[in-house]
């Protein structure tokens, strides 16, 4: 199984980034806008995760996600990767509120995966942010990052950290598709 952990904002949130989001996407049709129902921030990427290594991970992240309290995030201004936007993959916007207990959060649940067993490659640093277009060939993306630094969201409370699996596309679903495998609860 192919598995992330994430932080999954709460609808209010999804609905204020729909409506935010609108009048671009219908701008910006080359982009791939990411749906709400695949909308996350990733702690910790995981790879191809097969059932033995599963079962080590999940009291792990149980533990990890025990330690640490509920954070209050907001989603605030927009980037892209790569870095400058000029010739850029990824819209993004960022995430604010408590980054040092976000950044030992993502880290615990890193080394939960590390020490399960889990191919978690090249670990690249953590960078709270949360994607919302993709773009298959490099894209100018500087006037929409512009144009979204003002946006300023509301506070919310991640609550919890999910265990996700990705479906790749295939005969059965055209695009990706996520499912939670588990919840626990930040204390």
């Amino acid at each position: 199984m192919r598995l992330f952990v994430a932080l999954v904002p709460p609808p209010d949130v999804l609905d204020e980034l729909d409506r935010l989001l609108e009048s671009y996407r219908a701008s910006w049709p080359d982009l791939k806008w990411i749906s709400r129902d695949m909308m996350h921030i990733t702690l910790a990427f995981l790879g191809e995760t097969d059932e033995r290594t599963i079962a080590r991970l999940l009291p792990r992240l149980e533990r990890a996600a025990g330690r640490y309290p509920k954070i209050e995030l907001s989603f605030a201004g927009a980037g892209a990767f790569p870095s400058g936007g000029a010739h850029a993959r990824v819209l993004w916007t960022g995430v604010y509120g408590d980054r040092g207990v976000l950044t030992r959060l993502a880290a615990s649940v890193n080394a939960a995966g590390r020490r399960a067993g889990a191919p978690l490659g090249e670990h690249k640093g953590f960078r709270p942010h949360l994607t919302l277009a993709r773009s298959r060939r490099p894209t100018d993306m500087r006037p929409l990052v512009e144009e979204l630094s003002a946006y300023a969201g509301a506070t919310w409370t991640a609550d919890a950290v999910h265990l996700v699996r990705s479906h790749l596309p295939g005969k059965n679903y055209p695009g990706f598709r996520y499912e939670i495998i588990n919840t626990w609860p930040l204390s």
